[in-house]
C-alpha cells in the first residue's frame, strides 16, 4: 500500500514573494523546487537547504557554505552559467534563488544516448569552458564539475517531430550549474573539515592527496567528462571509490581511443592533456582549455566529427552510471554523499615509508594493502638496479642514456616571464637553448603583447631539444554589441546579446505608452559600440501603458469630462447624443468603461452626451377655452404660461408663443382675452 507524503514547502510563498509550487529534485544538501518570482512574474527555482544541517555543532559551517554558494555564483554574470538571483533567510528556512532552466541534464542525455558523437562532445565542452573560463577570470573554482550539473536547456520551439540541432532531442546548449563547492582560489588552498568535498570519478589528483586546487583542477574534470561523453562510461566503472581515487593519483588516465579505436588521435592528446597527473602540464585554467579545443575542432574532418561511438553496455550496480529518479539528485544541490569523502592527505600518508595501510583506514582496500606497497617498493629498486648497472658497466652508453633520455636531457623554463613582451621572452627562452613557438590568448589582466604563460608552464621541466609555446595575450577581449535592440522583443534583443557573447544584468521594467509591452526601451551600452567581453548588459523594457482607475463623469459638461480623462492619459471617444428628461443637455449622461473600473494609459472611454428632454409634439390650443388649453398642453408635457388682455372677457385662447415640436418639459405661452 502506497503512503502519500506531503512536502510542507508545496504552496508555500516563501519570504512573501516565492510561491513554491513543485519540487524539481533533493539531495543530501537541500530541495531544490519549482516557484514564483511573485514581484517579477516569473518562474525561478529556489534550493532550501535541509532544516537539520543547521542544527548542531556543524551548523554553522553548513550554513555558511550554503551561503557562500550565493555570493560566489552571484559574481558571474555569463550565459553559460546558472544565474542567481537572491538568497535569504524565511525563519528557519535558507533559500537560494536561481534562474530555472527547463531541461533535463548530460547526466540524462547520457543515459538516453549512450554516447554523444564527436561533434556533440565537443559543442558541450566549448560550452562548458566558456562558462567555466568565466569563473576563472574571476578566481572562482566549480571544484563539481560532472554531468549531473551540466543542465541541458530545452528549446521551447522543438517538438518531437523536430530535433534540435545536435544529437537527437537533447542536443541543446548547456548551462553549468551549482557553484555550491566553488570558492575563491585564495580560501582553497586546503580542506578545514579533513574531508575532500566532490564527487571521486572527477577528482583531480592533487585534490585527493592534499585537498588543494585552482583551475586545472576543473580542467581536470572536463577532461574526465571528455572521456566520459565519447565512450559512454567512465575509466574505473564499477571500481570502489578509494580505488578509483587510487588510479588518479598513480595512473596516467586512459586514452578514450582504448576503448574506441577509431577515436583520433587529437583527441587522446586533448584528453591527456587536461588530466595530467602533474598540475602544471595541464592547460593553466578553462580558457587556455577552450584555445586548445578549438585549435583541436578546427583540425577534424565533418566526417569524423559525425562519429559516436556504440554504446558501451550497462553495469546494473555501477554508481557511478545508474540512472536517478527525479527526487534523488538529477539536479545536483552541491552535496556530496558519504562514499565521495576521502579523508585529506590519504594518499600521501600511505605511501611514507614505515607506514602500514592498517594504520589509516579501518577496511584496507586490496589495491591498497602490503602487497601494493611491496610491489611499488619493489618497482623503485629494479629501476635503481638498472641505473646502478649503466653507470658501472655501460660507460658510453650510460652517459648517452643520461643525455638522451636521462635527467641530462631535461632543463627547466625559464621563469619571470609571464607579463614581459613576447619578444624579450622568446630571447630568455632562446638564450636557454630552447626553440620557441607562440600562440595568442585574451586575457583580462595581462596587456596585449605580453606574455600571458608558457607551455610547459615557467619552472616545469621541458627537454633541451624541446620546443616552448609562448602565449601572448590578445588583451582584454572586447565584443561588439548587436544593432536594432530598441524596438525589439525582448526574448529577440537578448538572443542577440547571447549570441555576441554578452552576459544580461536583471531587466528594468518601465511602462511606456507607445511601446507595446516587451519591447525593448533602452540598453545599457550604446548599440553597436565595443564593449568588454564582460560587461554585463541590462536591458529596460517595456511594461507597456500604466494602469488607471476610471474617474466618474457621469453629469459633468461634456468639456471637463474629456479634459479630466485626457489628463489621465486616456482616449475620449463621444457616442450619439441622447435625450434625456434628467441630464442637462450637454452634460455626461453615461460612460464606459464605468467609475472605478481599472484601465490602462492610452484607452479609450466612451462618452454619451445628453440632448436634453425629447421633442414632442404642441397642442393647438388658439380657439380654445383658457382651461381647456391649459389642460391640452400639461398633458402632452409642457408648462402653461398665461398673458390675459381685457380681463380674459371672453376666456378664449387667441395666440400661442409655441407650435410644431419642443421640448418636453419647455413652457408654451398663450394669450387669452
Amino acid at each position: 500500500m502506497a503512503i502519500a507524503t506531503t512536502d510542507p514547502l508545496l504552496g508555500r510563498l516563501v519570504d512573501g514573494r516565492y510561491e513554491v509550487s513543485a519540487r524539481l529534485a533533493r539531495g543530501g544538501m537541500a530541495t531544490v523546487y519549482l516557484a514564483t518570482d511573485r514581484r517579477l512574474d516569473r518562474d525561478v527555482a529556489v534550493k532550501v537547504m535541509h532544516p537539520h544541517l543547521a542544527d548542531g555543532v556543524d551548523g554553522a559551517a553548513f550554513v555558511s557554505r550554503f551561503r557562500r554558494e550565493a555570493r560566489a555564483a552571484a559574481r558571474l554574470t555569463h550565459p553559460g552559467v546558472v544565474a542567481v538571483y537572491d538568497q535569504g533567510l524565511d525563519g528557519d528556512t535558507s533559500y537560494l534563488v536561481m534562474e530555472y532552466v527547463p531541461g533535463t541534464n548530460l547526466r540524462h542525455e547520457l543515459h538516453t544516448e549512450g554516447t554523444l558523437s564527436v561533434r556533440r562532445t565537443l559543442d558541450v565542452l566549448a560550452q562548458v569552458l566558456a562558462a567555466l573560463a568565466a569563473a576563472h577570470r574571476k578566481q572562482l573554482v566549480h571544484r563539481d564539475v560532472k554531468p549531473e550539473n551540466v543542465l541541458v536547456v530545452a528549446d521551447p520551439d522543438a517538438t518531437d517531430d523536430e530535433p534540435e540541432d545536435g544529437d537527437g532531442p537533447a542536443g541543446g546548449r548547456v548551462k553549468v550549474a551549482d557553484f555550491g563547492l566553488a570558492r575563491a582560489v585564495t580560501e582553497v588552498t586546503s580542506t578545514a573539515t579533513g574531508t575532500i568535498l566532490g564527487t571521486v570519478a572527477y577528482l583531480a589528483p592533487e585534490v585527493v592527496t592534499s585537498g588543494a586546487c585552482d583551475a586545472r583542477t576543473d580542467v581536470y574534470a572536463v577532461g574526465v567528462l571528455a572521456y566520459e561523453m565519447l565512450t559512454g562510461t567512465l575509466p574505473y566503472p564499477g571500481e570502489p571509490p578509494l580505488q578509483v581515487a587510487f588510479h588518479h593519483v598513480h595512473d596516467d588516465f586512459p586514452a578514450p581511443s582504448g576503448r574506441v579505436p577509431w577515436l583520433p588521435p587529437e583527441l587522446d592528446r586533448f584528453v591527456a592533456s587536461c588530466t595530467a597527473r602533474n598540475p602544471q602540464a595541464r592547460p593553466a585554467d578553462a580558457g587556455a582549455a577552450l584555445e586548445a579545443l578549438e585549435l583541436l575542432r578546427a583540425g577534424l574532418d565533418d566526417d569524423v566529427l559525425d562519429l559516436r561511438a556504440d554504446p558501451p553496455p550497462r553495469v546494473a550496480d555501477d554508481a557511478d552510471d545508474a540512472p536517478r529518479g527525479p527526487d534523488e539528485d538529477d539536479v545536483d544541490d552541491g552535496g556530496t554523499s558519504a562514499v565521495d569523502e576521502i579523508p585529506t592527505g590519504f594518499f600521501q600518508e600511505v605511501s611514507a615509508p614505515g607506514r602500514a595501510t592498517d594504520l589509516l583506514v579501518e577496511q584496507p582496500t586490496a589495491a591498497l594493502d602490503d602487497g601494493s606497497r611491496r610491489r611499488s617498493r619493489r618497482r623503485r629498486v629494479v629501476a635503481w638496479v638498472l641505473v646502478l648497472l649503466l653507470l658501472v658497466g655501460g660507460g658510453g652508453y650510460s652517459t648517452w642514456w643520461w643525455f638522451d633520455d636521462g635527467p641530462g636531457a631535461w632543463t627547466t623554463v625559464p621563469t619571470g616571464i609571464a607579463g614581459v613582451p613576447a619578444d624579450d621572452a622568446e630571447q630568455v627562452l632562446g638564450q636557454a637553448g630552447l626553440d620557441t613557438s607562440a600562440s595568442r590568448a585574451f586575457h583580462d589582466d595581462v596587456p596585449a603583447g605580453a606574455v600571458v604563460t608558457t607551455r610547459p608552464a615557467p619552472g616545469e621541466r621541458v627537454r633541451k631539444d624541446g620546443s616552448v609555446e609562448v602565449v601572448v595575450s590578445r588583451g582584454v577581449q572586447m565584443l561588439t554589441v548587436p544593432g536594432e535592440l530598441v524596438g525589439a522583443h525582448r526574448k529577440q534583443a537578448a538572443a542577440a546579446l547571447e549570441d555576441a557573447g554578452f552576459g544580461l544584468a536583471p531587466v528594468v521594467r518601465e511602462h511606456d505608452d507607445a511601446a507595446a509591452k516587451g519591447t525593448v526601451l533602452g540598453v545599457s551600452v550604446p548599440e553597436g559600440s565595443r564593449q568588454r567581453h564582460d560587461t554585463p548588459v541590462r536591458l529596460t523594457v517595456s511594461d507597456g501603458p500604466a494602469p488607471v482607475q476610471v474617474p466618474q463623469e457621469v453629469g459633468k459638461e461634456k468639456d471637463e469630462a474629456v479634459a479630466d480623462l485626457e489628463s489621465l492619459g486616456l482616449r475620449v471617444t463621444l457616442a450619439e447624443p441622447e435625450y434625456s428628461e434628467t441630464v442637462d443637455k450637454g452634460h455626461v449622461l453615461s460612460q464606459t468603461p464605468e467609475h472605478g473600473a481599472t484601465a490602462h494609459r492610452t484607452d479609450t472611454v466612451t462618452l454619451t452626451v445628453s440632448q436634453g428632454p425629447p421633442l414632442v409634439a404642441v397642442p393647438d390650443v388658439v380657439g380654445m377655452k383658457s382651461a381647456e388649453a391649459h389642460d391640452a398642453l400639461e398633458k402632452a408635457g409642457f408648462q402653461v404660461e398665461e398673458n390675459s388682455y381685457l380681463g380674459g372677457l371672453l376666456d378664449t385662447v387667441r395666440f400661442q408663443d409655441t407650435t410644431g415640436k419642443a421640448p418636453k418639459g419647455s413652457t408654451v405661452t398663450v394669450t387669452v382675452w
